[in-house]
């Protein structure tokens, strides 16, 4: 598999990088609370910006990417105690049951077919499960200056659908951030990032 993230992993901890993702997590602890025995996983882990930050909160994290340069930079930052585990591919590498809390911020726009990856996300988590999601709402394709990537942010009521239907109940989908991009020279543009908070249902 190709890492698109290679060239990238060693900056990818920008202050505005930062910014965003103590935003996400504050938005995050606000919406739900927290259970301290918690197995969470992190769709798109990345450097661990956002999953460094809820460790603390839960009883474990396992952190997903698909870019082991990415993966690589997260390592360097674990002391070696903390009760995490690191899965470098998809998600569906995953395979264990024990799942009581997903979450993921800015990565489900990269995942080529959502219903699939949300049909696995039942099978790997307990009844009741939380899984809350960070992504952009629906625009031109100039948050990534029109490169192909599987989507162009989310409607969210389709996206509520989708969950539904993979047996999920949607609590909540709001705005909680907007981020300004330069997405042609000189030229800026806000894009709505939300917040989708569901739980699992005990049958579907």
């Amino acid at each position: 598999m190709t890492d698109n993230f290679a060239h990238r992993a060693a900056e990818w901890d920008n202050p505005s990088k930062v910014e965003m993702t103590k935003k996400f997590v504050a938005a995050l602890t606000e919406s739900i609370e927290i259970k301290n025995h918690w197995r969470a996983l992190e769709i798109g882990a990345g450097t661990g910006l956002v999953g460094l930050q809820l460790l603390p909160y839960v009883g474990s994290v396992v952190f997903e990417d698909t870019s082991a340069a990415m993966l690589g930079i997260l390592k360097q930052k674990l002391n070696g105690d903390e009760v995490v585990e690191i899965v470098e591919g998809e998600v569906f590498e995953y395979k264990n049951q024990d799942v009581d809390f997903v979450f993921s911020c800015m990565a489900f726009h990269h995942i080529p077919v959502i219903e699939k990856t949300l049909e696995h996300l039942y099978q790997i988590t307990n009844p009741g499960a939380t899984i809350v999601v960070g992504d952009i709402r629906s625009e031109d394709g100039s948050f990534h200056h029109f490169e192909p990537i599987p989507h162009k942010g989310f409607d969210t009521a389709e996206l509520s659908e989708k969950f539904e239907k993979a047996g999920f109940k949607v609590l909540s989908a709001e705005n909680y951030n907007i981020l300004k991009r330069e997405r042609t020279p000189g030229v800026f543009t806000d894009y709505e990032q939300f917040m989708l908070v569901a739980t699992k249902k005990i049958t579907k």
